[in-house]
């Protein structure tokens, strides 16, 4: 499966440099372990970040920033099985729980639950 992991990034931050990458390294370390069951890990920063800083973003928020970091994640759900929910507030990691039910993709909540491949 291809596993989207959805979590904090920018939330709770205050636009922190340094706790934003903290939530990256967070969002991260479920990569691996996903990876270990079969599957392919994705994060949305992966795709987006260096999209942001191509379109000339000049910091968080910004029109470029707005363009391209939520929309990747939903373009990127459009190819994926299902969505890791890591804990944590974002109403980014939120749309993207809702737009993968509504997709019935399979959510899962602790990487646990994941199964190994077949």
């Amino acid at each position: 499966m291809l596993i989207l992991i959805a979590g904090p990034y920018r939330s709770g931050t205050n636009d922190d440099p340094q706790l934003i990458q903290q939530n990256l390294n967070n969002l991260e370390s479920a990569a691996l372990p996903i990876f270990r069951k079969g599957h392919i890990p994705m994060i949305g920063e992966w795709v987006a970040l260096p999209l942001i800083h191509l379109a000339g973003s000049k910091q968080l928020g910004d029109e470029a920033w707005q363009e391209i970091q939520y929309p990747v994640a939903h373009r990127i759900l459009e190819k994926c099985d299902a969505i890791l929910r890591l804990k944590g507030a974002s109403k980014g990691a939120d749309e993207d729980v809702r737009i993968a039910k509504e997709r019935g993709l399979k959510v899962y909540y602790n990487i646990e639950d994941i199964p190994h491949a077949e």
